[in-house]
């Protein structure tokens, strides 16, 4: 734990350039490292300008990109919505979305249970290319950057991390588990980094396609990871938080399951030397990352299998039970909420307009400043 203090230090400062991304939130997570930090600001007081009904239960989560909406649903229709609520296309998979897309330049990148990634044209809605894997795409696409290229990183149930070229689909390389991959690959600093369901976490080389190091922590990780300095921070099925030291692959701290319906599905939002998630047994819990410390601890009358983004010193997410959520990030205290009438699975995007979610129901929420 050498480096904690460091993190903090860090962590505390105020981050600039690609750190932050407050325009636009392209990927799932707002960020290619999944800490779901944002210097986009949430509304004082949130009002609900507009929601749109597709009549279709979803568990996708949107994303948002030149103030245009994309999302999927279980009928396998992704949406491009405008920031006024309108459909402006739609296009149909033809199979189940739960993966959130991902934005590069101007395509949308969604991956489908048929086991098929397709790239689709953000502003028409046509099709510009596909890549098959060998079973369902469940987690989201990621985006790996250099100053000469970009690869496309996905996880498939065939035990396969696949890369992909963005502008032609072609494969580049691709990295065999000993299980499902059901999460979204986290990349920060030359490194990605993922988990299995064969309960190895593995860091890989995007540019040779090689694992170089890993860590088996013997549980199903079917949550993604999020990614801070030389640590990884990720939830398991069996409801374990970790702190994964990336140097040594040893674990820097794990917090035990509160319970046997303890599961961790979400993704860890980290910010300000906390880090939030959410579980299935009800609770949204904020922890210091050095050591481990519960700082608060908040519960909701249903599950959480969303990931929270935090904003400045507030903390959003939803849950089960219909609720959306700002909490206090110091002391955890709500300080607003809102019911949607039906459970969230969803997570959070914002922009400094707005920020959208999605109820399991199908409508595509928008919120901000009252007019």
């Amino acid at each position: 734990m050498k480096n904690i203090l460091k993190i903090i230090i860090i962590l505390a400062c105020s981050l600039t350039g690609q750190e932050l991304i407050s325009q636009d939130w392209q990927i799932y997570r707002g960020r290619a490292d999944l800490t779901g930090l944002t210097n986009a600001d949430l509304p004082e007081d949130p009002v609900l300008l507009w929601n749109l009904n597709t009549n279709t239960r979803t568990v996708s989560s949107p994303v948002i990109s030149g103030g245009t909406i994309y999302f999927g649903n279980n009928d396998g229709d992704l949406y491009a919505v405008s920031s006024e609520g309108k459909i402006k296309w739609v296009f149909k998979t033809g199979t189940t979305i739960e993966a959130s897309p991902l934005i590069i330049d101007d395509k949308v990148i969604i991956g489908s249970l048929d086991g098929v990634l397709r790239a689709i044209d953000a502003n028409s809605g046509k099709l510009v290319w596909k890549y098959e894997t060998g079973n369902q795409i469940s987690g989201s696409a990621n985006i790996w950057r250099d100053k000469n290229r970009s690869l496309i990183i996905v996880g498939s149930y065939d035990y396969y991390l696949h890369c992909i070229d963005p502008e032609t689909g072609n494969f580049i390389w691709k990295i065999e588990t000993d299980n499902f991959i059901n999460g979204t690959p986290a990349i920060s600093g030359g490194k990605i980094v993922f988990g299995g369901c064969d309960g190895l976490l593995r860091i890989v080389n995007p540019v040779t396609g090689t694992v170089e190091r890993s860590a088996n922590l013997g549980v199903y990780i079917a949550s993604s990871p999020s990614l801070f300095d030389n640590y990884a921070f990720v939830g398991s099925y069996e409801g374990i938080f970790y702190c994964i030291d990336l140097i040594s692959m040893s674990i820097a701290w794990e917090i035990p399951a509160r319970n046997e319906y303890s599961s961790i599905i979400s993704a860890p939002a980290i910010g300000r030397a906390k880090a939030v998630i959410g579980s299935e047994d009800k609770y949204m819990y904020c922890y210091n990352i050095q050591g481990g410390k519960k700082l608060w601890e908040y519960r909701c009358d249903g599950r959480i299998t969303g990931s929270a983004i935090i904003s400045g010193d507030k903390v959003l997410f939803g849950s089960r039970d219909s609720y959306i959520y700002i909490l206090d990030l110091e002391n955890g205290k709500k300080i607003w909420s809102f019911d949607t009438g039906n459970p969230v699975s969803s997570s959070p995007a914002i922009t400094d307009d707005m920020f959208c979610i999605l109820t399991e129901d199908g409508r595509l929420l928008a919120f901000g400043n009252e007019k």
